[in-house]
């Protein structure tokens, strides 16, 4: 990003159907350790997973059929979203739209992050987050 706002890729989110067994599966014959887990305001549920000796995350998310994110399972819409932390979410958002990208859902706050999503040109989402300053 060309005006110096820090971007880092930070973690892959996949899309679940059946969110235990799919947790159960990346921890028993993957080996990842849970290392978080949350509600989305919308009712869905996320849970990042780790390896042991590795940076990289995986975040599984879930989503009620009431959510306005939730889709009939179809093969290839595993991939959820690419997450990728920024200093400052409102700017950066502006510039990747500027540049190209697809406005998803603007920038909103929940809890202590700031979030927004955008896609690239196949339709993928980009999520940049940012925590806000106390």
């Amino acid at each position: 990003m060309g005006t110096g706002i820090l971007t880092k890729y930070f973690y892959t989110g996949i899309r679940v159907r059946d969110l235990e067994r799919s947790i159960e599966f990346y921890r028993k014959v993957m080996g990842m350790k849970v290392t978080r887990r949350g509600q989305m305001h919308h009712g869905g549920v996320w849970v990042e997973l780790k390896s042991p000796d590795s940076a990289q995350r995986l975040e599984l998310n879930w989503y009620p059929a009431e959510s306005k994110f939730f889709t009939r399972y179809r093969k290839g819409e595993e991939l959820d979203h690419l997450a990728f932390r920024v200093s400052d979410v409102g700017r950066a958002f502006k510039e990747i739209v500027a540049k190209g990208a697809r406005p998803e859902v603007k920038p909103f706050r929940e809890e202590r992050y700031e979030f927004a999503f955008a896609s690239d040109p196949d339709g993928i989402w980009i999520e940049l987050i940012g925590r806000i300053k106390a």
